[in-house]
């Protein structure tokens, strides 16, 4: 089976590098994919810009699709499935991974996400809504801080701002509403009580439609829980990141914690997907924060996340393949999840900079020997490949790799992906040090 991945980012790269692993696939196609999709088994990139087959006015992905003989999509970023590129592949009779347009929303609207869990009981913190930035200010002084401010669409992870004086959440406010520092995303803000607690992301499969509903077959399979560190610095300070590095599963997740995530968020969630009849054949992130009062959710994502997904599918120890044909076809209730037992351990190796301006066009070198030493698997997300051919590879982006590795022990784990890091140099390259240790994840008390 030919497979097409939509995406460019770490994210993809790890869902192709599985999707190899299977018997059942002989290429992916990755449009437009990276410098480690170029080099990945079975993978092939192709960008449509150099697509002379290409029908003006036609899907150029449906179109690559049928090219290239593919009987499934897998669609990695939100942009994407918020625009409705699942509904067209569906249209073109290409099954596809990824909630349609309706569903996908979920995560373009932030405000509509809030009225979901508010309708199903979904567990989560009060928020009010604003299209006026004078009555969100108001609110703010009213309610005193700390308190999260929320731009309503999708702005690249950098619509939260986490505000711990009335001052920092005033000025969010401007930021967003009045200077469009998030452009269209940021004309309604949702702002959000602060929660204190420890954050988690729980990644998970879905599969709901309204005839699977109706077969009893419609469900959702959670994922080892995993963790993100968002901050740039060691000790979880500094700016806010798309992700330093992620650690699966989680010692201070217990299964109490889990059952009462189950009950409080995963089934409320896969009620209120029924209940709004929504064609979602794909996965979800939860980003859950766990508190005294239990596990409240914060956000979804209709995707699986970056940098989790580095950490978390190299744990998988069945075919990931085989599980996205289960959750197209309403199967995947009775698919059996196997994970291996030990730990992954990911950072992400990040150019100077970042998140703020960085450079472009360093060329990586990557000591193979060393990394081939350590176990660890390099998982590309900002780089491409050079002038010198694919294994020359530039930086494009801010989160350049990450590098994964597994340990029986979260010790082991964790040695073996720094060695990995130690093996990999670029003109001011920079990653955190502590990923996975205590006192490196954002919290509160608990």
């Amino acid at each position: 089976m030919n497979i097409i991945v939509v995406g460019s980012g770490g994210r993809e790269h790890t869902i192709c590098w599985k999707l190899a692993q299977s018997s059942i696939v002989d290429k992916i196609v990755v449009v437009p994919g990276n410098g480690g999709t170029a080099n990945e088994n079975k993978c092939v990139n192709i960008n449509p810009e150099n697509c002379d087959y290409l029908v003006k006015g036609e899907n150029p992905y449906v179109q690559i699709a049928k090219h290239e003989n593919c009987r499934m999509a897998v669609i990695g970023p939100e942009d994407p499935l918020a625009e409705g590129l699942a509904d067209e592949f569906w249209k073109g009779e290409i099954p596809c991974v990824g909630p349609k347009y309706a569903a996908a929303q979920l995560e373009a609207s932030k405000d509509l996400s809030k009225g979901f869990m508010k309708k199903y009981g979904v567990a989560c913190p009060s928020s009010e809504t604003f299209v006026n930035k004078d009555a969100a200010c108001e609110y703010i002084k009213k309610h005193g801080a700390p308190i999260v401010v929320k731009a309503d669409g999708l702005a690249a992870g950098k619509g939260v701002v986490v505000a711990a004086t009335v001052e920092d959440a005033i000025a969010a406010v401007e930021d967003m509403m009045g200077n469009g520092k998030v452009g269209d995303a940021g004309k309604k803000l949702v702002i959000e009580d602060y929660l204190e607690g420890v954050e988690i992301s729980v990644l998970a499969a879905v599969s709901v439609t309204p005839e699977y509903a109706v077969q009893g077959s419609a469900t959702i399979v959670p994922f080892l829980p995993a963790r993100d560190h968002k901050r740039l610095m060691d000790g979880a300070k500094g700016p806010n990141t798309g992700g330093m590095g992620a650690v699966c599963p989680l010692d201070d997740v217990t299964d109490k914690m889990m059952a009462q995530f189950d009950k409080d968020i995963l089934q409320p969630t896969l009620n209120g997907l029924i209940k709004e009849k929504f064609d979602y054949r794909g996965f979800i992130f939860f980003g859950v924060m766990l508190t005294k009062q239990g596990p409240k959710l914060l956000e979804y994502n209709v995707r699986l996340g970056d940098p989790e997904t580095q950490a978390v599918l190299p744990l998988m120890d069945f075919d990931f393949a085989a599980m996205c044909t289960a959750i197209l076809n309403g199967t995947l209730k009775d698919f059996d999840f196997k994970w291996k037992p030990g730990y992954q351990v990911a950072p992400v190796v990040v150019s100077g900079g970042y998140p703020a301006a960085y450079k472009k066009g360093c060329e990586i070198n990557i000591n193979q020997a060393l990394i081939d030493m350590s176990g660890a698997k390099v998982f590309i997300a900002g780089a491409v490949t050079g002038r010198r051919g694919n294994k020359d590879l530039l930086t494009s982006g801010g989160r350049v790799l990450a590098c994964s590795a597994y340990g029986a022990t979260f010790k082991e784990a964790w040695s073996k992906a720094y060695q990995g890091v130690s093996a990999i140099k670029f003109e001011n390259c920079f990653f955190r040090k502590d990923i996975g240790l205590p006192g490196a994840a954002e919290s509160g008390k608990l």
